[in-house]
């Protein structure tokens, strides 16, 4: 799909404001409500939109922990895979999880309340998979940068 600079305009404004209306929009980019709603529509129905959500502020609700976990499985077989990747959706604490390439298999980003709620999760949920072989925790001590906003600008 082409986009124009109208629609990446669009897409940037969402990206930092989901909650404004499509006049709010349309008069950020001086241009009339009813085609701005249509584009929006058509980047919602190609895809480019699948959703708008509320940022919580993780601090203010008391999750202070967050830690980025390397997984490597006991084997690489498609069963296996698919029965890690099914069990790591379960669990709420469990924010991210990618596939890698390299020396590890998987990395999760994970968040809790704190110390005690992350060691209880690796002993008692994470570690109990048979799947897993080797685990290792790096824990983020300072959050220089977190965002959700892609870099659109590189896009034309």
């Amino acid at each position: 799909m082409q986009l124009t600079k109208q629609d990446l305009d669009i897409l940037k404004i969402l990206q930092r404001d989901a909650s404004l209306s499509t006049g709010e929009i349309a008069q950020q980019l001086n241009m009339s409500q009813s085609p701005c709603w249509r584009r929006i529509h058509k980047l919602e129905q190609d895809g480019l939109i699948h959703g708008r959500v509320a940022l919580l502020n993780r601090a203010a609700l008391g999750m202070d922990i967050v830690v980025f976990s390397t997984i490597n499985l006991t084997s690489s077989g498609r069963q296996n895979l698919e029965s890690f990747e099914s069990d790591i959706k379960r669990h709420p604490e469990v924010v991210e999880c990618y596939t890698m390439t390299g020396i590890w298999d998987y990395m999760l980003k994970i968040v809790t309340r704190d110390i005690r709620h992350y060691e209880d999760f690796v002993r008692n949920t994470l570690t109990t998979s048979p799947a897993i072989r080797e685990l290792h925790s790096h824990m983020a001590v300072t959050e220089i940068k977190n965002t959700t906003q892609l870099p659109l600008d590189t896009q034309l």
